[in-house]
């Protein structure tokens, strides 16, 4: 029988949600950090009242509002593609992934933009301390529907707290609260939205680095620099912890994608870390070569990711090619199980179209066997492919992309402490080379936070829900022409918003906090 190559519709589809969300995550990760340091400086400027902060306050609320307005527009044509493009994907999930995204858009967004009208058009017309407390729940809010978003990406990523129903061939919420407090969403959400937190702060002192080299605005750039190197330091540590979780919750249940992001191919005990690598190519790693070069630091893979550096850590091959003294399964052998676990759906829904109810209600009572949900139901997403590459993530995207997240994030620490010595000290305006960086390092905390992502999002791959559905089974039929044409749309259409947002807060930068706050 002849089939049709999904291959080149799968390629557009995941290109075109890819560039959505990229673009996106542009704007996101601003909006969730700026809007802490906003609601820091109003209170102070509430506890002094010293109208300084005030138009301090102002001047970045300003900016965070035009960031804020163009992240609207890609996030709603993101949630869109779910069903244009993923349609299979979203009648598997069932009510599942759609929960978390209602609640999201009826509890969090509306909160943030009640708040945020206050907070832009209530000055001199509501309290300060109203006004204050509108800046705080904006803040809250932007993170809250963060929270929810990651909820239900990380319920992709882990899939706990849910039942497959045979009948409808979908996922249903068994635990709200399995859902929601899953280690995976905990960690994931709290790396998130602090990884923001650290990208404002470097935006905040790169901007009031600029107006130091420019002479302009000083007592603005030097108490906005304070604000942001302790907010950002302390975020910036906390966001090594929360990376360590995170990392720790991979090794657990994504282990192909902790091999992929450490380019470790054979299992061992006491494994090394890679600090600095050079992969080789594709024929020499699967060879048993990986690295052309590398810095490994002794057993520090196996301590950091199960706490012992003892531990043993599988590798691709492990996990590719089977490991039985370890327990570990092969991916044929994981295939073999899938394709049971689609027979038995496929045999219950035939027998149902029959009306044959006794050997309906027989299979449907399979799906609920504790023995088949973890032997074979656990793998049903390896029955829709025999080709074992196709379930082995681009390994050197996963493995560059982590590598370049990671010394970027320690690279941040040093950089808050630094600025915060200057600070201290009162040698900011004297530490022009230090100043000149600043500016510098802002694309290089966008560079962190999209590679943050590449490496959540590439380093699963085959998986839209890991193990039990992959991009083959949840792209929707459509023309693949089609979907290149509305990517070449998209992407012309997000550059010109990206290019149209630049202008904007360069233009509002240049103009400076003129007009801002005021006396009142």
């Amino acid at each position: 029988m002849n089939t049709i190559d999904l291959t080149p519709l799968i390629d557009w589809s995941r290109a075109q949600f890819a560039l959505t969300a990229m673009y996106h995550w542009l704007f996101v990760p601003l909006t969730l950090g700026i809007t802490w340091i906003i609601a820091m400086m109003e209170t102070i400027y509430v506890k002094t009242g010293d109208p300084e902060w005030k138009k301090i306050t102002s001047f970045w609320m300003k900016l965070f509002g035009i960031n804020f307005a163009i992240g609207v527009a890609t996030g709603i044509i993101l949630e869109f593609e779910f069903g244009t493009n993923w349609s299979n994907y979203s009648w598997f999930v069932g009510d599942v992934f759609g929960a978390p995204l209602a609640i999201e858009g009826i509890m969090a967004f509306f909160l943030e933009s009640t708040f945020i009208a206050i907070m832009f058009f209530g000055w001199n017309k509501v309290s300060r301390k109203f006004h204050l407390l509108s800046s705080w729940l904006v803040a809250i809010g932007a993170n809250l529907s963060a929270l929810w978003i990651l909820v239900a990406n990380a319920w992709m990523q882990y899939p706990a707290g849910t039942a497959f129903n045979p009948e409808t061939a979908r996922n249903e919420m068994t635990s709200f609260w399995e859902v929601l407090f899953s280690p995976v969403a905990v960690n994931k959400f709290l790396h998130t939205i602090t990884s923001g937190m650290v990208l404002a702060a470097i935006f905040v002192i790169g901007i009031s680095a600029w107006y130091l080299l420019k002479n302009r605005e000083k007592r603005l750039a030097l108490r906005s620099i304070t604000i942001a190197s302790v907010f950002g330091l302390m975020a910036s540590l906390f966001l090594a912890v929360t990376g360590d979780g995170s990392a720790k919750q991979v090794a657990r249940v994504q282990p192909m994608k902790l091999a992929a992001m450490e380019g470790f191919y054979q299992g061992q005990e006491a494994a090394g870390l890679v600090a600095i690598g050079v992969l080789n190519n594709k024929e020499k790693r699967d060879a048993g070569d990986p690295f052309a070069f590398k810095i490994e630091i002794p057993k520090m893979l196996s301590l950091l990711s199960y706490g012992d550096p003892q531990h043993f850590v599988a590798g691709i091959n492990d996990l590719k090619n089977g490991n039985p003294g370890r327990g570990i399964l092969s991916i044929p052998e994981k295939i073999d199980r899938g394709k049971v676990a689609r027979q038995t759906l496929t045999d219950f829904k035939n027998a149902q179209s029959a009306g044959n109810l006794v050997k309906a209600d027989s299979l449907k009572s399979v799906f609920a066997d504790p023995d088949f949900i973890k032997n074979n139901f656990s793998n049903f997403g390896y029955g829709f492919s025999d080709d074992l590459e196709y379930y082995v993530p681009n390994v050197p995207i996963t493995f560059y992309s982590f590598h370049i997240m990671v010394m970027l994030g320690f690279a941040f620490i040093a950089y808050f402490s630094l600025f915060l010595f200057f600070s201290w000290r009162g040698q900011l305006p004297k530490r022009k080379f230090w100043l000149w960086i600043a500016p510098w390092m802002i694309p290089l905390a966008y560079i962190a936070s999209e590679a943050g992502w590449i490496v959540a999002e590439v380093g699963r791959q085959p998986w839209t829900i890991q193990d039990l559905l992959p991009t083959i089974a949840s792209v929707t039929k459509l023309d693949s022409g089609t979907v290149m044409v509305t990517f070449i749309l998209f992407a012309v259409t997000f550059t010109v918003l990206a290019i149209a947002e630049v202008k904007i807060m360069l233009k509002a930068i240049q103009h400076g906090p003129k007009n801002l706050g005021g006396t009142k």
